[in-house]
């Protein structure tokens, strides 16, 4: 069996997404690699699925886009990091070898840092715009929901952050990244509970606790 059936009949792009880093919901939903997409709208499972992108295929497919690399190379990859045994007659009796992915230098980390982190400040500012305009108390005595409080409480903030990640020089911008990524992670789960439908069929407006940053 060569490389490529023996990692398509082994591994499920769901399994290699998970694997390399990119997290996924109880649906199958996870946020699309390949274009800016700001709520999960790429299905994965054997295959893969984006109902923004329209991008389709295999593992080997969804592989070789994430890295920028070839097919083979994919599933050379797919094989090293999964285990897969399989039979290559031009290197019988070899190790295969696994191709040398092009290195991300710190710079093009920390740019694919940061747009992360921006793109789960912006969804929840986002968030929290609505909420304030949503459960805004309408009468003078009515006492505040806790979403109308954490909207004011965190818009400013939020907002200061996302102004770092956009115009801040870089040693601010690593350091916003370094000090601020629990936070975001978090912040990043919570977004997720939202696209996910709760049993009562109503993710959002069945909870009431309140996550808010960090100081």
């Amino acid at each position: 069996m060569n490389v490529f059936e023996a990692v398509k009949q082994s591994v499920t792009t769901r399994q290699a997404a998970e694997r390399y880093g990119i997290k996924v919901n109880r649906n199958g939903m996870c946020v699309c690699p390949f274009h800016n997409d700001k709520n999960p709208s790429m299905k994965v499972d054997r295959r893969f699925y984006c109902f923004g992108c329209g991008a389709t295929g295999d593992v080997i497919d969804f592989v070789s886009r994430l890295h920028g690399i070839g097919s083979r190379e994919a599933a050379l990859v797919l094989a090293q990091d999964f285990s897969i045994p399989y039979e290559d007659g031009r290197n019988a009796g070899k190790e295969p070898i696994r191709p040398r992915l092009r290195r991300e230098t710190e710079e093009q980390k920390l740019k694919r840092m940061e747009r992360h982190c921006f793109r789960v400040l912006s969804d929840y500012y986002h968030l929290l715009r609505r909420w304030k305009e949503e459960y805004a108390p309408r009468q003078p005595d009515e006492a505040w929901n806790p979403r109308f409080v954490e909207a004011l409480q965190n818009m400013s903030r939020v907002e200061y952050l996302m102004d770092v990640l956009l115009s801040g020089d870089i040693q601010e911008r690593a350091a916003l990244i370094t000090g601020h990524g629990k936070e975001v992670r978090n912040l990043e789960r919570r977004m997720a509970e939202f696209t996910a439908p709760d049993t009562a069929g109503n993710s959002e407006h069945g909870r009431q606790h309140r996550v808010a940053p960090e100081r």
